[in-house]
């Protein structure tokens, strides 16, 4: 079977990227993490460790009840951000996962704040998390880019994506996450091209 095709009896697997610990919670970086927390609280599941993997994980469904619904699995690596392809590695492997029912879910720096842009393989563009996954099982998986922006004037983006979204940023945070919900639950059912066509902007 070509990798880049989503196989239909198979489980999903739903990585949110981000950074473990409360510290953490409300960085810019951690745009996965809330993404995936809130797809948890749609299936009424409670993240839970991962028997031997560095990771979190909820195992849900997601749809209607029956065969159009999707088995998925859920997962925050606890492994930081730059190491977390071993965790989502060791999760693919153990729950039989192919690269192309494999989503990561992370922050973008070059698209504007709040935007989405779903696809299917490429680059890392500098995000750790992605070259992380990308070294431990290849590019082949899909993603959906929540958009961040760029650092205002010299902030360096290390210190930029490492603090809370803004005070103004918050104020539609909520709706962006669970606009992005909706886009993985879209991907999930209804595939790629259904998904970019009512997410992307």
């Amino acid at each position: 079977m070509d990798v880049t095709t989503p196989a239909a009896n198979a489980p999903w697997l739903v990585v949110g990227l981000g950074n473990p610990g409360p510290e953490y919670a409300m960085n810019r970086h951690n745009v996965g993490f809330m993404v995936v927390d809130l797809l948890a609280d749609r299936t009424g599941g409670k993240f839970k460790r991962a028997g031997k993997a560095q990771a979190q994980v909820v195992e849900g469904r997601i749809g209607p009840p029956g065969p159009s619904g999707r088995r998925v699995i859920l997962a925050k690596p606890m492994s930081y951000m730059n190491l977390s392809g071993g965790p989502v590695n060791a999760l693919r492997d153990f729950y039989k996962v192919p690269p192309a029912n494999i989503v990561a879910v992370h922050d973008e720096l070059d698209i504007d704040y709040g935007t989405l842009r779903l696809k299917l393989g490429g680059g890392d563009n500098g995000h750790n998390g992605l070259k992380s996954m990308t070294k431990a099982m290849g590019a082949d998986y899909h993603r959906v880019r929540f958009g961040i922006g760029r650092p205002p004037g010299r902030m360096q983006v290390a210190d930029f994506v490492l603090k809370d979204f803004s005070p103004a940023e918050r104020k539609e945070l909520d709706y962006f996450v669970d606009r992005a919900a909706d886009a993985v639950e879209c991907l999930v059912l209804d595939g790629l091209e259904r998904a970019q066509s009512s997410y992307n902007s």
